[in-house]
This record gives C-alpha cells, structure tokens and sequence, in this order.
C-alpha cells in the first residue's frame, strides 16, 4: 500500500469502482474539458501518489508521447473545414486535425497515468478479494500477470548487479562480450523464473488450494467511511452518465469544432465530473491536515 495515501486505505470496492468509472468517461468523453480536467486530475494523484517519481516519469516519457501523439494526426488527417496553412506535400494543415489530435493524445496519456495510480492502489490481493470466488482461477492469473513485470524488473536487476560486481554485465567489454553476457543474465533469470513457479504452485498446492470448503482470511471491513464514499461515486457517475446521455458532454471535431453551450446544466456536469476525478487527491489533502493539526495540537 502506497504511504499516507488515504484513499487505498478505503475498501477495494471503492477502489474498483472508482477507477472503473475513470477509465471509462476518460475513454468515452471527448469534450475537451473533460479531457483536460481528467489529464489534470490524473497527474496531481500520481504526483500525490509517488512524488518526484511520478513526476520524472510523466515528465520524461509521458510529455514527449503527449506532443508524438498529437502530431501523428495532422499528419495523416487533413479532414476539417478550418484550413491553416498547406503542407509541402500539398495536403491542408486544419484547425479541426489538430484539435483532434490534441484531444486523442490527452485522452491516450490520462489513462496511462490513471493506469498507473490504479496499478499502485488496487494491489493482487485486493483483486483477488473481489473476484476471488466469483472467478478465482481468473482473478488468480490476472493476479499473477500484474505482478510479474515488477517482480521481474526487480529480479534482474539483482542479477545484473551480481554479475556487474565479477565484471560480467551486459555493460562490461566489447559488443560480443556484451552480447554473451546479456545471454548469461538471460539464462539465470529464465532459470530463476522456472524455480519460482515450481516454488508457488507447491507452496499452493500446500496451502490447500483448489480445496472444496476452503476459506480465505481478509482485513477489508466496509465501513461508514466506505458507505460515504461509495454513495458519493454511485451519485456522481450516475449524474454524469444521465447528463452524457442528455446530450450535456456533447462535442464532435469534425466538419466543424461544434459542442453544447456552456450553461447551468453542463456547469454541473464539469463540476460534477471534476469532484470525481480529483477525490483521491482532496481526501489526502484533508487527511494530511487533520494529521498535521492533531500533530500540532498535541
């Protein structure tokens, strides 16, 4: 569980749900200020969530995929009424094409950073909580799946460390001494990988899975706090969902850049929609300042 991260402390089911409805209006809503709002939103929790971390990542590898993404477009689009400029291959550079773009590239790099804050709070054994009984061969793999890039990533890195220290890592010598060392590496972490699957399925063979009648031992308790949040989501993603389905979120790119107008009701539908992305983030906020004035006040 991430540190002073309040809302992975709340119920899986809350978790769950949260994220499910975030994934989907992120990939269903184009407007652009649901777009924006939901960009924003996701990277304050990953920042909230891992700090610095999170902000070199986003920095690094998510902004240059942001400004890729949105060029790809203009590129091979040149559909829209609003002609810029003409490139030299002769096709028109549009207003609408790179709009369109903009919007696909906030929408793609909004749920990679969603997925990412997912990936660090809803944890294998929070999965296999709720699905464990209703699919617990499938929860299992997908359990199993999630964990093995990170527990991979971690793995060879020890090994490279190990072999780095006798001079034979996939960095020491010439390209063909480099070459038979990353083979060296491979081989041990295959080896490696092998020994620990057999190690699992004795370890739950052991353990008495599979077994008719067997019980399964969990910390997670819904309580009032859950049962708030839990109306509080049911409430938000209702509203949005009925507000989108009204025709409140309504926006097309082309022939023309044309959406609802900005009124009371399509006010609510941003507000609304904004309080629920940026949730997790108020209530770390509001839990760090209730800790720090109990700090203080003692």
């Amino acid at each position: 569980m991430i540190n002073r991260d309040t809302f992975s402390s709340y119920h899986p089911l809350i978790n769950f749900l949260y994220f499910g409805l975030v994934f989907a209006f992120s990939m269903i809503f184009t407007h652009p200020v649901c777009l924006g709002m939901s960009l924003c939103c996701a990277f304050a929790y990953s920042f909230n969530l891992n700090g610095r971390k999170a902000l070199r990542f986003n920095l690094i590898y998510m902004l240059p995929l942001f400004f890729v993404s949105a060029l790809i477009n203009p590129a091979f689009s040149h559909e829209g009424a609003t002609i810029l400029t003409y490139l030299p291959s002769g096709n028109p550079l549009t207003l609408e094409s790179i709009t369109y773009g903009i919007s696909a590239a906030a929408m793609l790099i909004a749920v990679i950073i969603w997925f990412s804050c997912y990936n660090a709070v809803m944890t294998s054994d929070k999965f296999v909580y709720l699905f464990g009984r209703l699919i617990p061969s499938l929860s299992l793999i997908l359990s199993m799946t999630l964990r093995l890039v990170p527990k991979f990533k971690a793995q060879i890195k020890v090994i490279s460390d190990a072999q780095k220290c006798v001079g034979r890592d996939a960095s020491n010598g010439g390209l063909l001494m480099r070459a038979k060392n990353g083979l060296t590496i491979l081989s041990i972490m295959v080896t490696w990988a092998l020994e620990n699957a057999i190690e699992t399925a004795d370890s739950m063979k052991s353990r008495g899975y599979g077994l008719p009648g067997r019980t399964a031992f969990s910390i997670y308790i819904f309580d009032s706090r859950d049962r708030a949040a839990l109306v509080f989501i049911a409430v938000c993603g209702a509203y949005i969902t009925a507000g989108a389905l009204l025709g409140g979120l309504k926006w097309r790119y082309y022939p023309t850049m044309k959406g609802v107008a900005l009124g009371p009701f399509s006010a609510s539908l941003f507000a609304c929609y904004f309080a629920l992305c940026i949730m997790p983030v108020v209530l770390n906020v509001r839990e760090e300042r209730k800790w720090n004035a109990l700090r203080f006040a003692a």
